[in-house]
């Protein structure tokens, strides 16, 4: 697996949907809107580093560039690592 962590150039959750859209991109596992220190943050988990790169390079590397231009100056900045373990506590039955 595969987590992203990135900082969209939005201030607006608005704004964050409309660009992230409904569907989910291949390899999606899950995905989160966070707000830290007045900026939103996404992280994701992925199946694969692949299915990640394709995403931000197939899908929203072209919706930025036709939102902000050839070469943001606010494109987001990414850091991703690979999950050495996931925990899933169990559900109380």
């Amino acid at each position: 697996m595969w987590l992203t962590i990135a900082t969209p150039p939005t201030k607006s959750l608005d704004h964050l949907d409309k660009v992230m859209g409904v569907s989910a991109p291949d390899g999606l596992r899950a995905r989160y809107a966070c707000q830290a220190d007045g900026e939103f943050r996404i992280i994701a988990v992925w199946e694969t580093k692949e299915h990640a790169d394709r995403f931000f390079r197939e899908v929203l590397g072209p919706i930025l560039a036709r939102v902000l231009g050839p070469e943001p100056s606010g494109a987001p900045a990414v850091t991703g690592m690979e999950v050495l373990r996931e925990f899933i506590p169990a559900t109380a039955g």
